[in-house]
């Protein structure tokens, strides 16, 4: 069993940054990791994936650009650096242990979640 616990949530204004972390319970090299997220009355959608490596990275088009997918594995720790924010990006964002697919990522494992809102 594989725990996923985010921090880095918050509030911000339109314009703004933050760094969301997601940490691991266990070693998590063999796995590609991402970002999900789900607003309310909206279906939760795939934001951002990173290979095992990390030398692969594949983005939503609603965040190109402005949002990038990093990992150390030694820590255990996938990050997800969210700049030039807009109140669009108010929602839940879930961690997510899974596997590459056409889809963005097909997850095995979730985190509980840490909310982002940004005001206008």
């Amino acid at each position: 069993q594989v725990h996923l616990v985010e921090s880095g949530g918050g509030l911000v204004q339109a314009g703004g940054s933050l760094r969301l972390s997601c940490a691991a319970s266990v070693p998590f090299g063999g796995y590609a990791m991402g970002w999900f997220r789900q607003a309310p009355g909206k279906e939760r959608e795939f934001v951002a994936a990173i290979s095992r490596s990390g030398r692969d990275t594949n983005y939503a088009d609603s965040v190109k650009g402005r949002f990038t997918i990093s990992r150390d594995n030694a820590k255990r720790t996938v990050y997800l650096q969210m700049n030039s924010l807009k109140p669009e990006d108010t929602a839940v964002h879930y961690c997510a242990v899974g596997l590459i697919s056409g889809s963005g990522l097909t997850p095995n494992y979730w985190g509980q979640g840490t909310q982002v809102t940004v005001s206008s």
